[in-house]
């Protein structure tokens, strides 16, 4: 038991847990999108199974190691290029992030007119199956960092279970501060997009570093929220009457 809290461990633990909720922000809000399109009274509990899910996800591959590794082995060699099962992970998850995100915002800039009465809500099930297959690739690319931050299973594991802790607390406030302003909503949606893309790159062997995505989203982030300030400054104040006396 000595060896579990040195400084090196805790140092370890601390820095990995900071990188879990930054790795986890953009699963956050694909959840909190989701969730959304469920009933108010199903929102929050879709949100805490999503984020359950993708902790008990992140664990169980922490658990399996050897089979995480196993996965960057070459499966089959496509125009000269090596294909591993981590590969085909991220590319079959980028391109449905791709997709999802695109049909989302294509409906929030176009509209659903004229199309109410024929669409189909979608299901409680329907929503946590899309949040679980795109867990699968979040959380693999979690593990993957994992690995490469800490030499000890529990740290790594104690570091996942701290950070799905943050996001639970915080998953609401997002979600609400997403739904209530239309252009962050669109702003989200890109940086999937944007997520999305480099999850491409990253199955076709192409490594994109992942400190340029998270400047450019931080800076999308700034910029939006001195957008929103500045709509709050142009809104005509309401005018007093005064009564004559």
């Amino acid at each position: 038991m000595e060896g579990l809290f040195t400084p090196d461990a805790l140092i370890a633990l601390v820095t990995l847990t900071v990188l879990e909720v930054v790795l986890g922000v953009d699963n956050v809000i694909f959840i909190s999108i989701l969730a959304g399109k469920l009933p108010a009274d199903q929102q929050d509990r879709a949100r805490r199974v999503g984020l359950m899910a993708a902790m008990l996800m992140r664990i169980a591959l922490l658990f399996s190691l050897a089979w995480v590794v196993r996965l960057t082995a070459p499966l089959v060699t496509m125009l000269e290029q090596e294909i591993s099962g981590r590969d085909l992970i991220l590319l079959g998850g980028g391109l449905f992030l791709l997709a999802k995100a695109t049909h989302e915002i294509h409906d929030k800039l176009e509209g659903e007119e004229g199309r109410v009465s024929t669409r189909v809500a979608p299901s409680f099930g329907a929503v946590i199956g899309q949040i679980m297959l795109l867990d699968i690739v979040f959380s693999l690319d979690s593990v993957i960092t994992a690995v490469g931050m800490a030499n000890q299973l529990w740290v790594m594991i104690a570091a996942v279970i701290v950070a799905v802790g943050i996001m639970l607390v915080s998953a609401a406030a997002i979600s609400d501060f997403v739904h209530r302003h239309p252009t962050v909503k669109v702003l989200a949606l890109s940086f999937l997009l944007l997520i999305g893309v480099s999850l491409v790159a990253e199955g076709l062997d192409h490594h994109i570093p992942k400190g340029y995505i998270y400047f450019a989203m931080a800076f999308s982030v700034f910029v939006e929220m001195i957008n929103l300030r500045a709509a709050r400054k142009r809104k005509p104040q309401p005018v007093e009457l005064h009564q004559p006396y």
